[in-house]
């Protein structure tokens, strides 16, 4: 297997344990702040793997636009369109020091759902088992 499989094997699996505590706080009584944080997470290391597989350097950022338009010109990925990636986006920094902004659980469960579908877009394009 190569360097560059396991390099996104590693990023996939820290994703998905983002996505697991983002469930976990959604499914809980709140507040939701953080798990909107790991959605985001989520996301941000799904579309990172998606890089390290095609051997594209990982750039440092959290903007999901920037690393979804990385991602569309190594491979076309129009479904990434279907989701709010500049709102996602925010949960990376704003939502930690921004005192004013706490999401509800609605806004989670959103969250939630869209790291789920863009760990669904990714995945069978890596082509790589956990």
């Amino acid at each position: 297997m190569s360097g560059t499989t396991e390099l996104a094997k590693e990023w996939i699996r820290k994703g998905d344990s983002d996505l697991f505590n983002a469930r976990l706080v959604a499914a809980s009584t709140g507040p939701y702040d953080t798990g909107c944080f790991h959605a985001q997470q989520a996301i941000e290391k799904y579309l990172k793997a998606f890089l390290a597989f095609h051997r594209h350097s990982i750039p440092r950022t959290h903007d999901l636009e920037e690393l979804a338009r990385l991602c569309d010109a190594i491979e076309p990925l129009p479904e990434l369109a279907l989701f709010d990636l500049a709102a996602l986006s925010d949960f990376a920094v704003q939502l930690r020091y921004d005192f004013t902004i706490w999401p509800d659980v609605r806004e989670l469960e959103d969250a939630v759902r869209q790291a789920e579908g863009i760990r669904d877009v990714i995945m069978p394009r890596l082509k790589i088992v956990l």
